[in-house]
């Protein structure tokens, strides 16, 4: 590796994820290990904007690998969305002497990114770190794996109180434009029926369903709703549709809300958060940016930032379908 660089700045944006502060670890030790010094950037764009940096090494990111949340907090900045922030922003990288910057979150995260390059010419590196698993060119993203662990496992408790009552719960997961939490959840956890934005079920083909789910002596069920899915205004007005048309149905709600951000990563989420933090550094170094790195059949890739926002990620057709079959 040949680079120029010898700062590196790293930070954490949008909504936190479990696995981002594996993920800064990771980047902190690869720059430690590569003899780079590194900054952690407070409150993501905002602190980039208000100079709130701060210089980390190899010890800095001790006992931080098992946390959810991000050390580094997090928040949304209005004013990096101006031209007058972003020029605000670039002073503080330049009078710090920073040389690149690596961006850990969604697609928020990343267009500001994709902006703040085009304009500067600033080497940045996106990181993926999102529950909803809604970014274009990997499979998996920081956070899902451990979101679908703790939407399964609330699942899992909500399911013995609807057996127990005979009722049907409707169980609303987060995933405001995908349904990649709620399909997989929904599978994982036996659900009756899913509904994501995706896929549009539809009022009439929900109550067939549920119909059927009662004449095959089910004495409850549960529905795993997307908070994105527009089946009903809200899953509060879908309960009072389902109780007005089937009354047989003695209906609940439970909203998982940010629950589902919380709590220590898993394992795997540890594994991917610290193999893209190393890549991410890796990539600085060999003169690569305006990239994303993300974990595509089975392997670390590059993507351009501006793929990584505008391409889709296509839900899976033959998990739906499988749904479909299991909840007979």
């Amino acid at each position: 590796m040949t680079s120029q660089i010898k700062k590196i700045a790293v930070m954490t944006s949008g909504g936190d994820a479990p696995g981002m502060n594996a993920c800064i670890r990771a980047v902190v030790r690869s720059c430690a290990y590569y003899h780079i010094e590194c900054f952690g950037i407070y409150r993501g764009y905002q602190g980039l904007i208000e100079g709130d940096f701060k210089q980390f090494n190899a010890r800095s990111v001790h006992h931080i690998i098992h946390k959810g949340g991000t050390i580094l907090k997090t928040a949304r900045s209005k004013e990096f969305r101006t031209k007058e922030g972003r020029k605000k922003a670039y002073k503080n990288l330049k009078d710090n002497k920073i040389d690149a910057l690596i961006l850990i979150g969604g697609d928020g995260t990343f267009t500001g990114g994709m902006v703040f390059y085009q304009e500067y010419n600033f080497p940045i590196i996106g990181i993926p770190g999102t529950i909803d698993n809604d970014i274009f060119g990997t499979n998996y993203t920081i956070g899902y794996d451990t979101a679908l662990n703790t939407v399964i496992d609330a699942i899992d408790k909500i399911r013995d109180t609807a057996s127990s009552h005979s009722r049907l719960i409707l169980v609303e997961v987060m995933g405001k434009d995908a349904g990649f939490i709620a399909l997989n959840a929904g599978v994982g956890a036996g659900a009756e029926e899913i509904l994501i934005p995706e896929e549009k079920l539809g009022l009439k083909r929900l109550l067939q369903s549920l119909k059927r789910s009662k004449r095959s002596g089910k004495s409850s069920s549960i529905v795993v709703v997307s908070e994105g899915d527009k089946i009903g205004k809200n899953v509060f007005e879908l309960a009072d549709y389902i109780e007005a048309n089937l009354p047989e149905y003695e209906v609940r709600v439970s909203v998982l809300g940010h629950m589902q951000r919380g709590g220590s990563p898993s394992c795997f989420d540890r594994v991917l958060a610290s193999k893209l933090g190393v890549r991410a550094v890796e990539m600085l170094l060999d003169k690569k940016s305006n990239i994303m790195v993300g974990f595509l059949n089975n392997k670390v890739v590059t993507v351009p930032l501006e793929k990584a926002v505008k391409g889709k990620h296509a839900i899976n057709e033959e998990l739906l379908r499988m749904s479909d079959i299991l909840s007979i």
